[in-house]
C-alpha cells in the first residue's frame, strides 16, 4: 500500500476530486494549508500599502491506496490539476506499513 499527499491550488480541488472518482478512488483526506515552494510568494497592495504574501493557499489531499492503483492515481492528479504555471503543486508517495480500520478492526486492503 502507498500514501499519496497532492499539494495543489485550492480551485483545482473538484477537478482533482471528480478526476480520481472516475479512475475508482473512493476516500480521500483534504486538509487546508499554506506553504510556498519556488514561487516565493508575492506583493500585494493593500489601501495603498504594500505588503509581502509569504505563504500562499493551498489544498493538501490524501490517499491511502493498493500499489497498482497509485500510477492511475499520480496521472489524474497531475493532469487535473495542471495549469502550467508555477505553484501547481507537489506530489508525495510513501509506504504504508498498515491500515485499520477503527469501527470493525480490518486491516490492510480491507480497510481501504
Amino acid at each position: 500500500m502507498k500514501k499519496i499527499e497532492a499539494v495543489i491550488k485550492p480551485f483545482k480541488l473538484d477537478e482533482v476530486k471528480d478526476a480520481l472518482h472516475e479512475v475508482g478512488l473512493q476516500g480521500i483526506t483534504v486538509t487546508e494549508a499554506k506553504g510556498f515552494g519556488r514561487q516565493r510568494g508575492h506583493t500585494e497592495l493593500y489601501r495603498g500599502a504594500e505588503y509581502v504574501v509569504d505563504f500562499l493557499p493551498k489544498v493538501k489531499i490524501e490517499i491511502v491506496l493498493e500499489d497498482s492503483m497509485v500510477e492511475r492515481a499520480v496521472e489524474a492528479i497531475m493532469e487535473a490539476a495542471a495549469t502550467g504555471r508555477v505553484g501547481d503543486g507537489k506530489i508525495f508517495i510513501v509506504p504504508v506499513e498498515d491500515v485499520i480500520r477503527i469501527r470493525t478492526g480490518e486491516r490492510g486492503s480491507e480497510a481501504i
